[in-house]
This record gives structure tokens, C-alpha cells and sequence, in this order.
């Protein structure tokens, strides 16, 4: 399956008492790029997030940014930490023995004295399972969003190959009698020129020129790439570099064909086949 680079996905998860939530944005990159924006609180995470998502993407640009709300607590009774007030009561006293013109902690210092007022902390190791199991569920989601961009890139390719599979097909067959109308034009124009050529030695040179200027080579490997090209978008293999190679391979048999041309209808065969495959090119730049 062949799959895009772009992609987003983003969910969210309710927890006892608090709330997950996860966005995954994917553009493309030649290679794997991560950037992550975590909860203070999911910090220690993000070397699982990172092993996830490298078990599911092997390129792009990927950002992961995953927040954690925690829900108030007011319907609930509030707790007191007994040992911690009895320590702090200790404490006062020791001090208004030292300092006995201090005043002493009042009902509001002490219940904004941190860790007083108990509140539900959220497992480490329950939340680490919810955040991988959100994120599990975003790469899934995410992997659906590119897996439906990259048969949308799939067919605009397919489209582009199959235009230069008419285009090979097209000049193919022109190819001989081209060559043979040239070469009548250059023994016109050299037994004008000179009378008194050797007609043997014109024959050799005609023989020279016409396996410079022969591009069934050409046509033949243009054919080879357009089937190993169609291979790769249908494989489930990674495929973006190896397009992107083949389309170079492509681009330089569409200029030697170009280079070798002796008519006009083969130049603009030359011209159209590049133009189709730059535009395949910049499209396979999204593929992973």
C-alpha cells in the first residue's frame, strides 16, 4: 500500500480524573523526524511515544503533541494529610520557643502548605498505559489519513505512466522510417556537395550516425522503469526513495532520447515525457 507522508489524526481520552489529548501531524521529510510537545506531567514517556511511533512510520516529519486536563475535584470531600498538620504543629511550637513574638501559622498558611490538601494523584503506570494506548489508537488513525492520501497519489501517478506509456507507443513505430528519411536526406545533401564521395565510405558513416541516433534503447528501458514503477506503488514496502530514484532514471532517458532526436515529433515526445515526469516527481515527494 502506498502511503503519503501528510496525515493528521487527533483524539481524545477520558480518564478517572482527568482527560488525554492527542494530535498527530505528519508532512513530509527524507527521513524520520520527531518533535514532540508533552504534559509536564507525560514527559518521561516520550521514549515509548518515540518507540510507538517508529514502529509505525519509517519517514516524515511528525509532531506529537499530547495534553493532560485534570478535572476538578469539588464534588469531592477534601482530604488532609493528619502526620503532615501534626509535624507542622511541632514545628510551631518549637518555634514560638525561639521566636516567641512570631505569629503562628493560621488555618489558611496551613492549608495552603503544599501536600496538606490531598488530592487524587493519577497513577504513573496507569496513565503510561492510557497514553499508549491513545497513542496506539492516533498512529492507527493517523496510518488511515495517509493510507487514503497515498491512493489518491498512487492514481495521479498511474495516470502520468500510463500517458508515457502512450507517448512510447507513439513514437515507437515512427522510429525507422524517421531514420530512414533522414538518411536519405544527408546522402542528398552530400552527393550534392561532393561529387565524387566515396559511396562506400557515405554507407559506413550513415551506419555510425544511425546507431548514434537509435533510441529503441531508450524506449525499451523507459518501458523497463514505467513496470519496475508500477511494481513499487503496489508492493507494501516503503516506496518513496525508490520512486524518487526511478524517476531520475526516467528523466534521463526522457533527455537522451531528446538529445538523439532528428524530428520534430520525437523532441516534443522528449519535451511531454518530462514534463510528465517532474510532475510525478514533485508528487512522490509526499510518499513515505
Amino acid at each position: 500500500m502506498t502511503f503519503s507522508m501528510t496525515g493528521f489524526a487527533a483524539l481524545e481520552q477520558p480518564l478517572d480524573n482527568a482527560t488525554l489529548l492527542l494530535e498527530l501531524r505528519t508532512v513530509n521529510s527524507r527521513y524520520l523526524d520527531l518533535h514532540f510537545k508533552l504534559d509536564e506531567n507525560l514527559r518521561s514517556l516520550e521514549p515509548v511515544i518515540r518507540e510507538l511511533i517508529g514502529a509505525h512510520l519509517s519517514r516524515g516529519k511528525i509532531e506529537c503533541k499530547i495534553n493532560l486536563i485534570q478535572r476538578s475535584q469539588s464534588n469531592q470531600a477534601m482530604r488532609l494529610d493528619e502526620p503532615l498538620m501534626q509535624q507542622l504543629a511541632a514545628i510551631g511550637v518549637q518555634t514560638q520557643v525561639h521566636f516567641p513574638q512570631s505569629l503562628p501559622l493560621t488555618v489558611a498558611d496551613i492549608l495552603r502548605w503544599p501536600g496538606v490538601v490531598l488530592n487524587d494523584v493519577l497513577s504513573q503506570d496507569t496513565l503510561a498505559e492510557d497514553v499508549k494506548r491513545l497513542v496506539h489508537q492516533g498512529l492507527q488513525d493517523l496510518n488511515a489519513s495517509r493510507a487514503r492520501e497515498g491512493e489518491k497519489l498512487k492514481a495521479l501517478i498511474l495516470d502520468r505512466l500510463g500517458q508515457i506509456e502512450l507517448l512510447v507507443a507513439k513514437v515507437k513505430p515512427l522510429l525507422p522510417a524517421l531514420s530512414k528519411e533522414y538518411q536519405a536526406k544527408l546522402v542528398n545533401k552530400l552527393q550534392e556537395s561532393l561529387k565524387n564521395v566515396d559511396q562506400e565510405r557515405i554507407a559506413q558513416e550513415l551506419v555510425l550516425f544511425a546507431q548514434r541516433i537509435d533510441v529503441d534503447e531508450e524506449l525499451t528501458r523507459l518501458t523497463a522503469h514505467i513496470s519496475e514503477v508500477k511494481r513499487i506503488l503496489n508492493s507494501d514496502a516503503p516506496a518513496g526513495k525508490r520512486l524518487d530514484f526511478l524517476m531520475q532514471e526516467l528523466n534521463r532517458e526522457a533527455n537522451t532520447l531528446g538529445s538523439k532526436s532528428v524530428s520534430v515529433q520525437t523532441t516534443q515526445v522528449s519535451m511531454e515525457l518530462k514534463v510528465l515526469i517532474e510532475q510525478m516527481r514533485e508528487q512522490i515527494q509526499n510518499i513515505e
